[in-house]
């Protein structure tokens, strides 16, 4: 019998899963195309408001999943969770999909971040409305002290996605010249999610619904007004308010820090090869996936409380010296030049506006196998460079190739953030399945989760980047380190709350 319900949840657990992580690969596709998609959706007169403008962008995104868990959380508690994520799935694919078949905005000029901007809203609420209904799924088809274990699984869909865009984004440059992936081929990763959202949905047309909704709708047990009875009632919005400022605001920094903000740093305070950061990532990403399994096991353990608390306080404590090693490893002033292998090539060339530019291009090579491109355009207006805001128009554009010394230590360095990402993201599903009663489950966990990381983590890749800018103006030394105080600061109110007001519960209560 248990090894029936064994197979039987793995039934589940396959099908909701690849639905998730197809979500998941939709929405951060974008994040992960962030320097490109800058240079082509929005003004490419200021290349750092272009990138501060994607990056917003980007965050609009996470900003309406919050609207996205209302809408869709009070469908999946009314009508049911299988018909609601297949709704979000099919939104979240088409969405997608268009935003690699937008044009340019050389093209169509501001019509062009509108379009983007839009359908970056229809995939955040998309995503808002699948999380919670795939988690909540898993959850009431677990056997009892083992959701922990069951839910993780889900929890690593995010990571995969995320994994799973860069392999995708890395394959598409490694077919086509860096002059078509620029042209065109950053499109293709767009298209490509409709063929696995096409699988997924016949995959989940064929799922059955919750055993546990089931049993409640046919004892006419279902809310009949979710959103009252979720916020509306000041017991159950105490919860709300706990999962939200206790687990799931700090939860969200951590994921995203060691993620996104770690990936955003590298490429674009630290100047790396887009290519290889998008390699370094990935190999963090498989070295640390299996510790969301490993971390939702042991929450059926030792609780749900102590794991994730533990993941915020490591993550306070060790980011800054951290991103202090990642930024000194590869840091060309700590570096011997090759001083006669130093070139410096000028040209004059014309641009897409028809107009001239004098581009000066720098290469060096250091002793330890290092690379540096420097290419720097001055843009010309009769034959002098033109003047923008009072000063000379310049785009600096840094490369770095690093040897495989650096990539090790990078990887350990990106690794470590990914341990502390599976220690806080591990056990949050099943924490917040059982901190709500079955009618509300799927509206009030969602709320919270989706506040915590489309909020508060979803706005650090643009809130750290402009902090970074800000300080490199000022001419800071550690300019490169003040975006870590927005998750660091974060996690830690996250971490005083979690303490003091969440309590370790019974992991094998019925819920």
């Amino acid at each position: 019998m248990k090894e029936k319900s064994t197979k039987g949840i793995w039934k589940v657990i396959s099908a909701s899963s690849m639905g998730t992580m197809i979500e998941w690969y939709d929405f951060y596709i974008f994040g992960s195309l962030a320097v490109v998609i800058s240079t082509k959706f929005f003004p490419a007169d200021n290349p750092t408001a272009a990138f501060l403008a994607t990056l917003a962008t980007f965050a609009v995104g996470f900003v309406v999943r919050p609207f996205g868990a209302l809408f869709f959380g009070r469908l999946g508690d009314l009508i049911g969770r299988k018909y609601t994520f297949m709704v979000t799935l099919l939104l979240m694919g088409g969405a997608t999909f268009l935003i690699g078949c937008i044009p340019s905005y050389e093209t169509i000029g501001f019509m062009a971040p509108l379009l983007v901007l839009i359908l970056r809203m229809l995939q955040g609420l998309a995503l808002g409305g699948e999380y919670g209904g795939a988690a909540t799924y898993v959850a009431e088809h677990a056997p009892v002290g083992q959701r922990g274990y069951w839910t993780s699984w889900i929890q690593t869909t995010a990571t995969v996605g995320l994994f799973i865009s860069l392999m995708v984004i890395l394959a598409t440059r490694n077919v086509l010249t860096p002059e078509q992936f620029d042209e065109w081929g950053w499109r293709v990763p767009f298209w490509v999610s409709i063929i696995m959202v096409g699988v997924s949905y016949l995959i989940r047309k064929n799922m059955d619904e919750s055993p546990v909704f089931a049993k409640a709708k046919s004892e006419g047990k279902t809310s009949t007004n979710p959103l009252k009875e979720s916020f509306g009632n000041r017991y159950n919005l105490k919860f709300v308010l706990l999962a939200l400022f206790g687990a799931t605001m700090g939860q969200g920094v951590v994921w995203y820090t060691g993620q996104f903000y770690a990936m955003s740093f590298l490429k674009t305070v630290m100047s790396i090869d887009s290519s290889q950061v998008d390699t370094l990532l990935g190999i963090a990403l498989i070295l640390g996936t299996p510790f969301f399994i490993v971390f939702g096991w042991l929450s059926d353990k030792v609780g749900r409380k102590y794991i994730m608390m533990g993941g915020m306080l490591l993550a306070i404590l060790l980011y800054r010296p951290i991103y202090k090693q990642m930024y000194e490893t590869t840091s060309v002033k700590n570096k011997t030049e090759i001083v006669t292998n130093t070139k410096v090539v000028s040209e004059l060339k014309e641009n897409k506006k028809l107009t001239m530019d004098s581009i000066y291009t720098t290469s060096k090579e250091y002793t330890d196998g290092t690379k540096f491109l420097e290419v720097k355009t001055v843009s010309l207006e009769k034959g002098a460079a033109k003047i923008v805001d009072g000063k000379p128009k310049i785009e600096t554009k840094t490369t770095i190739n690093i040897n495989w010394n650096d990539k090790w230590t990078l990887i350990f360095l990106i690794f470590i953030q990914v341990l502390f990402v599976t220690m806080v993201y591990g056990p949050i599903a099943a924490f917040l399945v059982e901190m709500f009663p079955v009618k509300i489950r799927y509206t009030s966990m969602s709320l919270p989760y989706h506040v915590g990381n489309g909020i508060f983590g979803g706005l650090l890749p643009a809130i750290s980047t402009y902090f970074v800018i800000n300080a490199k103006e000022a001419g800071n030394p550690e300019f490169y380190l003040e975006g870590l105080w927005y998750p660091i600061v974060i996690a830690a109110v996250s971490f005083v709350v979690g303490m003091i007001y969440i309590k370790n519960k019974d992991k094998n209560a019925h819920i």
